[in-house]
Order: C-alpha cells, then structure tokens, then sequence
C-alpha cells in the first residue's frame, strides 16, 4: 500500500457519494482499495436525517480496510471513529466533515456509517 505524492497530481477528478443504509448496522460509504494508486480528500460528509419525527444516532468512522465496497459491512480492520454517537435532529443535518478540517483517505481504507434507524439518514461526501 503507497502513499501516493499528492504534491505531484496529474488530474483532480470531482465526485459525490451518497448512501441511505437499509440497516443499522455499520456499513462501508466509501472506500479506496490498497492498489488504487489514489489518495482522496474529502472535503464534505454530511448526515441528514430524512425521518420526520424522530431524532437518530449516527457514527461516521475511518476504517482501516478499504476492500469492501459501498453499502457492504466491512471487514478485517478497525473502526476509528470520527463521530461517535451523535444524535441527528428530525429533518435536520450533521456537518460531520467540511472543508476546513477535510479528511485524506488513504489507499487500504474507507469511511463507515452507522445510522442508529434503518433508512434513517442519508450520508453525502463531497
């Protein structure tokens, strides 16, 4: 697994991701495998609470294992929690990310969210 140089970029390349996990247990949002030759920055995350009434837990975390694509559980490595726990409003959001403190994920890794109510909160990177 390298760490590409990303004073030395040949193209920038924008991308939206986004997820609504069926479930509520934790779930990969993205991942960038060990030779992807990439490194990510990710300038926004956010989770919007779609329900109308109720308020919900989410945990966004850095996962040591980038093999698992989105939507899938991860596996083999570890759960580093960026946000642990929080409880999102109804009808509100949770800028857990934005640009002024973005997060490189690095080759091997992914983000994982975790919505404390199935199809509950829909997660955005940008």
């Amino acid at each position: 697994m390298a760490n590409p140089n990303i004073a030395a970029v040949a193209a920038i390349y924008g991308n939206t991701t986004y997820l609504t996990p069926s479930g509520t247990t934790a779930v990969v949002l993205l991942n960038n495998t060990a030779s992807s030759g990439t490194v990510m920055k990710i300038n926004s995350l956010i989770a919007a609470n779609v329900d109308g009434t109720n308020a919900i837990d989410t945990t966004v975390s850095l996962y040591s294992n980038g093999a698992q694509t989105q939507g899938n559980a991860p596996s083999g490595g570890t759960a580093y929690p960026i946000a642990s726990t929080i409880s999102v409003p109804a009808n509100a959001s949770l800028v857990v990310v934005d640009k002024t403190t973005p997060i490189y994920l690095m080759e091997g890794t992914s983000i994982t969210v975790t919505s404390g109510t199935a199809s509950g909160i829909t997660y955005s990177t940008m």
